[in-house]
């Protein structure tokens, strides 16, 4: 095969050219092969700054900043509403190599709410959930679940306040009945109270209260009753959550 060799002139034009083909500062709208549409600025022909990103075929929009080709930094992502036609938010908060990440806030489709922490696209660390039911949780995430120590509002005026794992109340938690004017301190398996002490609280001022106040036990050591059955329920925890039990341990 013959060898042409090129002249200096000639390399320095082909590498001018490449440099001007490169998309790099602000660019007007880029249309790619699939009808995506993107206008920002470019860094060495990647998405780099600020910009606005449109996806043909879902109608996603997504305005913010980007690192390198991914949404990195604070941006906004809104679906198109095919009945309306009309754009409606969906995220806005922090990013990090294209997933949700840092401090955010997510609108769902049936109206609930969700703002606090994020990691690699999950709920996570800190954050608060208004349920479309009315019901609030406030607390700790991890993996997209309420994990950690946490409070649940109902919308009938209850509550439950903390152990979690794996989105259920797992470990040491208090139920507050307050149509009742009754508390449950006790010790909770996949959502189930296992065993504690219910007791008055705030009968008077209750708008339901019960009709007859608790009896009284006749134990020669109540404390040491709930201590064993909490202690089987402990290795339910420490079994099932064998990296994670830490938090069920706390009193």
């Amino acid at each position: 095969m013959p060898y042409i060799k090129t002249s200096q002139t000639d390399r320095l034009l082909k590498t001018l050219l490449d440099a001007k083909s490169q998309k790099c500062g602000l660019r007007c709208t880029v249309f790619s092969v699939d009808g995506n549409e993107y206008t920002g600025e470019w860094l060495n022909n990647k998405k780099h700054g600020k910009g606005t990103q449109v996806w043909k075929k879902s109608g996603a929009t997504y305005t913010g900043e980007w690192k390198f080709g991914k949404r990195d930094g604070y941006g906004a992502l809104s679906v198109l509403l095919p009945e309306t036609k009309e754009y409606e938010k969906k995220y806005c908060g922090g990013w990090e190599k294209g997933k949700k990440h840092g401090f955010g806030k997510q609108f769902y489709k049936n109206s609930a709410v969700y703002e606090g922490g994020w990691s690699e696209g999950q709920r996570s660390v800190w954050g608060r959930m208004c349920y479309q039911s009315g019901d609030v949780y406030e607390g700790e995430w991890m993996t997209d679940k309420t994990h950690g120590q946490g409070t649940l509002r109902f919308a009938n005026g209850n509550w439950y306040e903390g152990a979690w794992r794996e989105g259920k109340r797992n470990g040491n938690g208090k139920f507050y009945y307050s149509d009742k004017g009754q508390i449950l301190e006790g010790f909770w398996v996949d959502g189930v109270a296992k065993c504690g002490t219910l007791s008055d609280f705030e009968r008077n001022e209750a708008p339901t209260p019960t009709k007859y106040p608790i009896p009284q036990l006749q134990l020669m050591d109540m404390k040491l009753v709930l201590s064993e059955a909490k202690s089987a329920y402990l290795e339910t925890i420490s079994s099932k959550f064998p990296l994670r039990d830490k938090l069920a341990r706390k009193k």
